[in-house]
């Protein structure tokens, strides 16, 4: 999908955009990491950075429509010949967005990333909805733009302190006050649908289908009430739960945090962690 020459390569190649996708696909568990990030930035205008944009309006467009045709919408382009497959589970509409993320970050381009992160996680609160729950998939989605919500907002990787390409003159290329505005609200609101989704699911109990970990522990499937009934009402073990429940508790945490002390700065007013 994604080739470079190592941890520090400075290209990649922009996959194509499959469509339909396969119907028989099985959904991997996301992985929280992200690919390290070319060198330098995309020279503003250049055919690289045109293809990079083009790539991530068609992918998103791709996942709207399979979104818009499982909510049982129309295509978006009029056309009655579109057969692309809406998404049967919240697991695959994140497996198609982590490819996207992915290429997003490994741009190294702030103003390709920050508009593009921004309106994906606002589109992400318009799906967490319609999906019964897939909290593998949904919290490491989450996870990633977390991570890179935070980093963009300190110029530099929120886990090794890796300064990003295109802040070498400071955060003004970074997030500007608007977008930090938007950000708070779109991630504040995060936090409480996830919370209303999954207390929905746990009351819910045997009702709905849940996720169950295979023997190997590393992929997450639909298992429906059977396996909801074995492994109690959120489909997990007594410790597995626990920690779900943490790792909702953490959605945004750390973008939350950054914003926080940066907008204090700035005299925008004080961010509320709790998702109630």
């Amino acid at each position: 999908m994604v080739e470079s020459t190592g941890p520090n390569a400075g290209g990649f190649l922009v996959p194509s955009l499959p469509s339909p996708a396969p119907t028989t696909s099985t959904v991997s568990t996301i992985r929280p990491d992200l690919p390290h990030p070319r060198r330098q930035p995309l020279r503003p205008g250049s055919a690289k950075e045109d293809q990079v944009r083009d790539f991530i309006s068609d992918r998103m467009s791709h996942i709207t429509r399979r979104f818009v045709k499982k909510t049982g919408g129309a295509s978006l382009d009029g056309d009655p010949g579109d057969d692309v497959e809406g998404y049967k589970s919240m697991a695959e509409l994140c497996k198609d967005l982590d490819e996207v993320i992915n290429i997003i970050w490994l741009s190294g381009t702030p103003s390709l990333q920050i508009p593009s992160l921004l309106n994906i996680a606002s589109e992400f609160n318009t799906w967490i909805p319609s999906f019964p729950p897939s909290p593998t998939a949904m919290l490491g989605i989450l996870h990633k733009l977390d991570h890179c919500f935070a980093s963009l907002l300190a110029g530099e990787d929120a886990e090794t302190h890796e300064p990003l390409p295109g802040f070498d003159k400071g955060l003004r290329s970074g997030l500007s006050r608007t977008d930090m505005v938007r950000c708070k609200s779109t991630v504040q609101h995060t936090r409480v649908l996830v919370v209303d989704v999954m207390s929905k699911r746990e009351g819910e109990g045997e009702e709905d289908g849940g996720e169950s970990r295979d023997q190997t522990g590393d992929e997450y499937d639909d298992s429906g009430a059977e396996g909801s009934r074995q492994r109690g009402g959120l489909g997990l073990e007594d410790d597995d739960n626990e920690e779900l429940h943490m790792d909702v508790a953490r959605v945004y945490e750390k973008t939350l945090v950054k914003l926080g002390e940066t907008l204090a700065e700035s005299g925008v007013g004080e961010i509320q962690m709790s998702a109630d």
